[in-house]
């Protein structure tokens, strides 16, 4: 480690505008998706896609509201983002609702996804549950790079001021 701190800014810089002055949605979308945040987003999206599809096709469907919740909720983070909705709505913590939406994601996909491969036997439900796991694993490491507390923060100097 070099000693040089990285800093987490989940908004991009806005992009640059259009002939007419305003920026297109589109374009300030894939800006966003291009991003390290943008990414692991889009991660947790099509991994709840892919386990909404395995639990529909299982013997227990009931699994599936898990996925369509995380889907719902990844996808209205993904459009905030990219949107630049943080820089304009200062009524919300912005950091810490995203914080909270991965926690507890993570903790329902992990524990309903290891339910789901300990006591179902069907193949489709199994699949279902390691893209479960596969998603709570995205959504805690989502988590550890959205934690408001992380954000910012440099290690203390060990050398005295004086040198000695």
């Amino acid at each position: 480690l070099s000693g040089s701190s990285r800093t987490f800014s989940p908004v991009p810089p806005p992009p640059a505008m259009e002939p007419s002055g305003t920026q297109s949605c589109p374009r300030t979308c894939l800006a966003f998706c291009r991003t390290h945040k943008g990414l692991v987003v889009l991660g947790e999206i099509v991994l709840c896609v892919l386990a909404l599809v395995c639990y529909g096709a299982s013997r227990t469907p009931g699994y599936t509201g898990l996925a369509i919740c995380e889907l719902v909720f990844a996808s209205l983070v993904l459009l905030a983002w990219s949107c630049h909705l943080p820089s304009r709505l200062t009524l919300l913590h912005w950091g810490w609702t995203d914080f909270i939406r991965c926690v507890i994601g993570c903790l329902l996909f992990l524990i309903t996804s290891l339910i789901v491969i300990i006591g179902h036997r069907d193949g489709a439900g199994t699949a279902g549950g390691v893209f479960g796991l596969l998603a709570g694993l995205l959504l805690g490491y989502d988590a550890y790079i959205t934690l408001p507390t992380r954000q910012g923060h440099s290690a203390a100097p060990t050398e005295s001021p004086d040198g000695a």
